[in-house]
């Protein structure tokens, strides 16, 4: 098993005319992904790589069941986009798009969850369930995504999306295979947190380790620490917490939106004792990552 994506998901691809979804859905085609159809109004009765286009989400659920959908349109156009996906049913949408407003991406967020849908993203590169799919663009090429992710018992959460790929090529390199892979996106507010996706591994037979990728800002890693300290978790938690020279520069912003760090709350390293206290094996090099995920395993993680 795997979580989110699965090898029969069919995914459909809103903005899918515009140049960045044109070069993912061919190179996801060639993955292996079901992307049964695109959604570009105005565009309806052409095709991207032999895709059907559509004018509206409407039309394209018509023809085809949709489970998922990904979300590559101009900022000012994710919330019409994720009101006609939810309002149609699909359940599953990761946006590609940053630069989102605050107060915007508050709203997508809610109207999902009133909908019982979920939100991957904004600003995510999407979810890999190696060997089976990939819904958005993780990893580039297909070569490449066939090259670093490979099918095993270890999921990854990384708020970056280049990152989650580097940590999966690590491992594949140390030979640990990965369940599923979710970059959750670097926005200060965003539909899915690790917090949120850690009863999934859980309840995923086939996952037994997890490797979080985390950076300055936000009470993300907090929340989950807290979770841990309450409830531990049968997987075996590894985490690498990326700009710790950020503690000597607060208040300031690097990278991601958001990793802002005000004071202590955010910082580095608060995120890596609080993560210590709860159990997790936090890496101090990125290096150190396989070594952490295999030592004393009592269940094969590769």
């Amino acid at each position: 098993m795997t979580i989110l994506a699965f090898a029969e998901t069919r995914i459909l691809v809103q903005g899918i005319t515009g140049r960045e979804a044109i070069t993912f859905t061919s190179e996801s085609l060639q993955y292996g992904a079901k992307i049964v159809a695109g959604v570009t109004p105005g565009k309806g009765g052409q095709n991207v790589h032999g895709v059907p286009v559509y004018d509206s989400v409407a039309q394209a659920v018509r023809a085809h069941a949709c489970d998922a959908t990904v979300i590559s349109v101009p900022a000012r156009f994710v919330q019409d986009a994720v009101a006609e996906a939810v309002d149609n049913g699909i359940k599953l949408l990761v946006i590609v798009t940053e630069r989102i407003p605050r107060r915007d991406a508050v709203a997508i967020v809610e109207r999902a969850e009133r909908a019982g849908a979920r939100v991957v993203g904004p600003n995510s590169l999407g979810v890999i369930s190696p060997g089976q799919t990939r819904i958005g663009m993780s990893g580039g090429s297909a070569d490449a995504v066939r090259l670093a992710y490979k099918p095993g018992h270890v999921g990854v959460i990384s708020r970056s999306g280049g990152m989650m790929t580097e940590i999966a090529n690590l491992l594949t390199q140390a030979g640990i295979g990965q369940s599923t892979c979710v970059s959750i996106g670097g926005d200060p507010i965003i539909g899915t947190t690790t917090l949120d996706l850690l009863p999934l591994y859980e309840a995923d037979p086939d996952t037994h380790g997890l490797v979080l990728f985390c950076e300055p800002g936000g009470v993300m890693e907090e929340q989950l620490a807290e979770r841990l300290m309450a409830q531990p978790s049968r997987l075996r938690i590894v985490a690498f917490v990326a700009g710790r020279f950020a503690d000597r520069m607060q208040g300031m912003r690097f990278g991601h939106a958001g990793t802002i760090v005000e004071g202590s709350k955010g910082s580095p390293a608060a995120k890596m004792d609080l993560l210590r206290e709860a159990g997790v094996r936090v890496a101090e090099k990125f290096s150190e990552i396989p070594g952490l995920v295999w030592a004393e395993s009592v269940v094969p993680l590769g």
